[in-house]
């Protein structure tokens, strides 16, 4: 079950994002990335990505915001938003959408903003098709 993306939980997932996005630690790429997680509670937990000069360290936004999300008792996203500038869309990185996956049903939408507002969006079951999940171990 996914969440219904009204106006007003956009603009609260967005303007959680720019937050994190803002407190970004990113002195080698320069490139600042937000995102905010919605849990089963309706409850938003925000990230970004925390780069290292060991750059495998590093931390994605996307990372972050889940386990913010699960260390604040969330069991599964229901919606996601990442925000990143640039020309061409931010999208999560291979390793995020697994993560996403993990706690999130394919039809869980991803929302890609940049600093005006969303411009675009799929669902983790389009960005990560024929998924491994948890049901896979079951």
């Amino acid at each position: 079950m996914t969440a219904a993306l009204n106006p007003q939980l956009i603009e609260r997932l967005l303007a959680a994002a720019r937050d994190a996005q803002a407190r970004a630690h990113a002195p080698y790429s320069h490139f600042p990335v937000g995102a905010a997680v919605l849990d089963e509670s309706g409850r938003i937990h925000a990230g970004c990505n925390v780069e290292n000069a060991a750059y495998p360290l590093g931390l994605c936004a996307e990372a972050l915001a889940i386990a913010t999300m699960v260390r604040e008792g969330g069991k599964s996203v229901r919606a996601v938003l990442v925000l990143g500038d640039g020309e061409k869309l931010v999208t999560p990185c291979g390793g995020c959408r697994q993560r996403l996956r993990e706690f999130a049903a394919d039809a869980a939408p991803v929302l890609i903003a940049d600093k005006k507002g969303v411009r675009a969006q799929f669902t983790l079951g389009a960005l990560l098709p024929e998924s491994f999940g948890p049901e896979n171990l079951a």
